[in-house]
């Protein structure tokens, strides 16, 4: 199942305002933290007493815990691979390792006997997964996550975050990517704040559209908000998106008959398979609405890019097909132009697979 993440920095807040965010983005749908020890600058036993309260409040309320380690946090916290107990006691349900050892190591630590989940740094095309799934680690214990870029133009190119992305799904492991905030005031754990985001295509794009973006791409498993803390309307955009499908914002015509604004809002639409150049094609409200009269209210001669069309009935058989424009093109007159899809979520539309479904909700903010 599909989560959203988020992040928290211990050394950059306040318990409490920890507290709040976790509480606050839990009841949004959030249940994983990523949480880093990279930029944690404490000893052994100062980590412990600040992580152990917030780990223990995070668990009440359902989180699953991640932290951020690598070799050399290993060596400062005199932490052996073979015995992860260090992790166990602070409560942690497992650990990303940011920079990995050999293949070996990473496949005997999924065998720990506290059940920690050991996560695989999936931004490098190497034979790193390969050489650990050779030496035949627990797959239950084990997964991968993306990197996050902060520094401005130095994200993942959106073809090699593909690329890396299927090396690893290929071995059924559970995926994790970032998105970022767009709030100027957001941090992470390093002093850089050009964004936090893993896919650089993301870094200025709002934050509801870049986990829309992760959903429709459908081989990220967990979506993690890398920066803190997000704006008040981008945690209300979020409460709008689903995890389950893939989700386009429209923004319906004012004069569109209450049949058609079903047939928008209140259906689960599916791309067919037979998957068209110019049009995202919906087929089952034709069937649902058959002998309905659709009448033409709104056919203009030119069709652009993102606009939602419904089929009069006088295009026959096809009266009440609902179709998303992937082109510029004539009208026929027969098609009604009935809503836009958001202009910031258009490149989404070239991710939809044939047979995937998607929904479309309405933008309350921004009538036509």
């Amino acid at each position: 199942m599909r989560k959203l993440g988020i992040s928290i920095y211990p050394e950059k807040s306040t318990v409490e305002e920890i507290f709040m965010y976790l509480k606050e983005m839990y009841e949004i749908g959030a249940t994983r933290i990523f949480s880093c020890l990279l930029s944690v600058n404490k000893s052994a036993k100062q980590i412990k007493e600040d992580f152990i309260k917030i780990h223990d409040y995070a668990h009440d309320l359902g989180y699953e815990i991640i932290l951020d380690v690598s070799p050399a946090v290993f060596q400062k916290l005199d932490i052996r691979y073979t015995d992860l107990k260090f992790f166990h006691e602070i409560h942690a349900d497992g650990i990303r390792l940011d920079m990995g050892f050999t293949g070996y190591e990473e496949a005997m630590m999924t065998y720990n006997p506290y059940g920690l989940k050991i996560e695989i740094n999936m931004s490098s095309y190497t034979h790193t997964i390969d050489t650990i799934m050779d030496y035949q680690p627990n797959r239950y214990c084990l997964c991968a996550c993306h990197n996050f870029y902060p520094h401005d133009y130095t994200g993942l190119d959106f073809l090699f975050f593909d690329q890396c992305s299927k090396k690893f799904q290929k071995y059924g492991l559970t995926t994790a990517t970032f998105i970022g905030s767009l709030t100027k005031e957001a941090f992470g754990p390093w002093s850089t704040t050009d964004g936090l985001c893993t896919l650089e295509m993301h870094r200025h794009l709002p934050l509801d559209v870049q986990l829309k973006h992760m959903v429709a791409l459908d081989y990220i498993d967990d979506i993690i908000i890398a920066n803190c803390y997000p704006s008040e309307a981008e945690k209300e955009a979020l409460r709008k998106v689903r995890l389950d499908v893939v989700n386009f914002q429209v923004n319906l015509e004012k004069n569109i008959p209450e049949t058609e604004r079903k047939i928008v809002l209140n259906e689960l639409h599916c791309h067919r398979g037979d998957q068209s150049a110019f049009v995202i094609r919906s087929s089952g409200s034709r069937i649902k609405y058959r002998g309905h009269d659709f009448a033409i209210f709104n056919a203009p001669k030119e069709i652009h890019r993102g606009d939602v069309l419904i089929d009069s009935s006088a295009y026959g058989k096809y009266a009440g097909e609902l179709q998303i424009a992937l082109k510029d093109m004539e009208n026929s007159g027969r098609t009604n132009v009935v809503g836009h899809i958001r202009e910031e979520e258009w490149f989404i539309l070239d991710s939809l697979k044939p047979w995937q479904k998607f929904v479309l909700t309405e933008d309350e903010s921004n009538g036509c």
